[in-house]
């Protein structure tokens, strides 16, 4: 094939239409996939030769071209030509310019539908490995942090409303967990892109008795999909890749969302570092979060990866459409976005600290300590419902009287309310007799942080 020659054009008549072959192309975003695309034409290669279709010189001389093809696009030399539409083509027209009928011979029992969907598991399923990798590392951050505030309390928010009294650690390894579950779902996914297509064909194999199990092995999958035309054309990875994308964002974007808050001067409970921050071109005071606001803001990048490739994929008839083609962009976007935004969020974690002291300063507001007066009445003896009543009652005394604390009413309008309260209910009043009383698996205590901090390290080997 020659060099500016497309690979079915001797089927049409007439030129090309210049606009047609730039509407078609995706050789400008998919030569990412060229590291994919040689290790995958090598290992068919090497089938090829094993089953006699290629002699053992004309494999070497397929493996030598392709190396010596992948150094010149490593080191920016080689000229990708939109002609050539896609990384295949353009591999596979330099391979044969090189070494002649050897790189002819080369797409034998092959179709650009089964080795697009062969290149992008192997891209996914290694992309798939960086991205777990920086979840771990933004765990990791999470932990270090939280083992600094095991005793230090802040409010805890239900509807942004102050609702119980908290060890400031016990907040950040919230976040530890729901990026756990993002590492599983993506080591889930993983497992279903792990899979060989490769020998699918167009869309019904090959009359040519391909080695499948060789070339999956070859190439570090799993197996093969049993059907050739769910395997060149199934895109569920694809869907699945970006949902979960899109899970570790909504995570990220709350995560963005809190330290955003905490970091005004309404709430003032965390600094960021100013290396995270940028300024006003006009207020010369402000401090802004805007890489947390951007990391918020991609989010909805990422979202519409995942919209796109669901709308892409619901009319296609069976099997490969050219509509796939679009996959590639909303895969590549997802991914980018999210590695960016990880790296961020580990590094802003890493560099935050929290303003405990007036954290502390402020924290009898809100009542924080209500629940656990009721529970208290509760071990007493005290139905729940009637105990919640009680406690609401006494909030409202509060309010009346101008108090802010439940600790600061006498003992007597404690007994007056309920006659099982006694001396020892001032022991569980105040944020830090309350953050003392967590008693059950997972609480938001000191003691229990202390255990989740000491769980996660010995998981990330800290």
């Amino acid at each position: 094939m020659a060099k500016g020659e497309k690979s079915w054009e001797k089927r049409l008549s007439g030129e090309v239409d210049q606009l047609a072959v730039n509407y078609v192309e995706s050789l400008s975003y998919d030569r990412r996939l060229y590291k994919y695309d040689i290790q995958g034409s090598i290992a068919h290669a090497q089938m090829l030769c094993a089953k006699g279709f290629l002699t053992a010189d004309e494999l070497d001389a397929i493996k030598g071209g392709l190396a010596q093809i992948q150094d010149e696009i490593e080191a920016g030399q080689f000229e990708f030509n939109v002609l050539q539409e896609d990384i295949h083509m353009a591999v596979e027209a330099a391979l044969t310019e090189k070494i002649g009928d050897p790189g002819r011979k080369l797409h034998t029992g092959r179709s650009r539908n089964d080795q697009i969907a062969t290149d992008m598991r192997l891209w996914m399923r290694e992309e798939i490995d960086i991205l777990r990798s920086k979840v771990r590392d933004l765990q990791g951050a999470f932990v270090e942090l939280a083992s600094k505030y095991t005793k230090d309390m802040m409010p805890a928010y239900t509807h942004l409303q102050r609702a119980q009294p908290i060890a400031i650690g016990a907040y950040l390894l919230s976040f530890v967990e729901m990026l756990e579950r993002d590492y599983q779902r993506l080591g889930d996914c993983r497992k279903r892109v792990n899979v060989s297509p490769l020998g699918s064909g167009a869309v019904a194999g090959s009359t040519i008795p391909l080695d499948r199990a060789m070339t999956a092995e070859l190439l570090g999958f799993e197996g093969v999909m049993r059907n050739s035309m769910d395997g060149m054309s199934d895109r569920d990875f694809c869907a699945e890749f970006t949902f979960a994308c899109s899970l570790a964002a909504v995570h990220l974007s709350r995560f963005a969302e809190d330290f955003i808050i905490y970091s005004s001067s309404e709430f003032d409970f965390v600094r960021i570092d100013d290396k995270y921050c940028t300024s006003s071109s006009m207020m010369p005071q402000k401090r802004n979060p805007d890489m947390l606001e951007l990391m918020r803001g991609k989010t909805g990048n990422i979202f519409g990866s995942l919209s796109a490739m669901l709308m892409m994929l619901k009319s296609q008839p069976s099997t490969y459409n050219r509509d796939m083609q679009e996959d590639k962009l909303h895969i590549f976007s997802a991914a980018d976005v999210l590695r960016a935004s990880l790296d961020i969020a580990t590094a802003i974690v890493s560099n935050t600290q929290f303003k405990t002291a007036d954290i502390a300063a402020g924290l009898d507001k809100g009542f924080l300590d209500a629940t656990c007066l009721a529970e208290y009445l509760v071990r007493k003896g005290v139905p729940f419902r009637k105990a919640h009543g009680i406690v609401g009652g006494l909030v409202a005394e509060c309010e009346k009287q101008g108090l802010a604390k439940l600790a600061d009413l006498p003992l007597e309008t404690f007994t007056d309310a309920c006659d099982v309260i006694e001396k020892d209910v001032y022991d569980n009043l105040g944020a830090t007799n309350v953050v003392k009383q967590y008693a059950s698996a997972g609480s938001a205590g000191t003691k229990q942080v202390e255990e989740q901090v000491a769980f996660w390290r010995q998981e990330f080997g800290q």
